[in-house]
């Protein structure tokens, strides 16, 4: 199916997968992998949008840019640097913001939608 003029679908057949092992031990305790699909980018505007999934890990982040999520499979939690936690699952929608200093943890396999802004 054709999408309209500038409408960008997100068909999982539309673009390559972009598999990823995140093994840096100042990043990650333990070894993961990621799969990606990038349906929208421009650099011009530092924006980038698609379709990510990754197994359960835990990962340290400082964020130096804006990221809309949403979870359409799995759930993750977020903690940042003074403890507070959150859990997410499928059908939520939430914005990690730049600045933001703390941990992702995938407690299960997840799938989401994101919307990065740097």
């Amino acid at each position: 199916m054709k999408n309209p003029e500038h409408v960008i679908g997100f068909d999982a057949a539309a673009v390559a997968p972009r598999d990823t092992l995140t093994d840096d031990p100042a990043v990650v305790d333990t070894p993961y992998k990621s799969r990606s699909w990038r349906h929208f980018e421009n650099s011009d505007k530092g924006a980038i949008a698609g379709i990510w999934q990754a197994e359960p890990h835990k990962e340290r982040c400082k964020c130096d840019y804006d990221e809309l999520c949403h979870i359409l499979e799995g759930e993750v939690r977020l903690t940042d640097s003074h403890g507070q936690s959150r859990v997410f699952g499928p059908g939520d929608s939430f914005v990690v913001a730049a600045g933001f200093d703390g941990t992702w943890e995938n407690l299960t396999d997840v799938r989401k939608v994101f919307f990065i802004l740097s």
